[in-house]
């Protein structure tokens, strides 16, 4: 694992503070070549360097659509800060607690939503989106931990997708990324929230 920290999207020391790179103690057989190592308390350690290439690429993907086509769902509480912060700086919309099955499928649905790609925090908690998804023929962006399976999953963003100052660096870095590939940032000094505003106030 490179410890370079020019090569990351954010200084290595970053990511290992917020232990976005700490995933859980059961792994799933298609996380495993995302895993670096398992400490001796059992943990499972991700390579931050393959987490820092999926998030970039996941920015340059999600970039590719207008804010309008995307739709970011997290059921977890401790993401739904870093969500709606993400959602009032790109423009893209999000659905933030429990996901009622048909709105990405349903036109006759008061809250019937259309999108080209959705992103979704983890697999488990936000498995109605998927599948919607999947119904539909779109492509699914998830935040996966060790203990996730990748099923219906188009793009895989390996990290701890459960820890509130994990979440909040990851869409502090999605929006900065996204923004600046969409030119939606004159430059990058423009970019002045901070990773504290994106973290849960409680």
């Amino acid at each position: 694992m490179s410890t370079e920290p020019s090569q990351f999207l954010v200084p290595l020391e970053q990511y290992l503070k917020v232990g976005i790179h700490i995933g859980t103690k059961y792994k799933t057989k298609y996380m495993e070549s995302f895993i670096y190592k398992v400490r001796s308390d059992g943990l499972a350690v991700m390579d931050v360097q393959k987490i820092d290439r999926r998030i970039a690429l996941a920015a340059l993907f999600l970039s590719k659509y207008s804010p309008e086509d995307i739709l970011v769902i997290c059921r977890r509480d401790n993401g739904k800060r870093a969500v709606q912060l993400f959602s009032e700086l790109t423009g893209i919309r999000s659905f933030s607690g429990r996901y009622p099955p048909g709105i990405l499928t349903n036109p006759s649905l008061e809250d019937f939503t259309e999108a080209k790609v959705i992103l979704v925090t983890d697999p488990w908690p936000d498995k109605n989106a998927i599948q919607d998804a999947a119904r539909i023929g779109i492509p699914v962006v998830a935040l996966c931990d060790t203990n996730n399976e990748a099923n219906s999953i188009d793009f895989v963003v390996p990290c701890n997708n459960k820890g509130k100052r994990s979440l909040a660096l990851f869409f502090w870095i999605i929006s900065r990324e996204y923004m600046q590939q969409r030119g939606m940032l004159k430059n990058p000094n423009d970019y002045v929230v901070t990773l504290e505003d994106f973290s849960p106030q409680n």
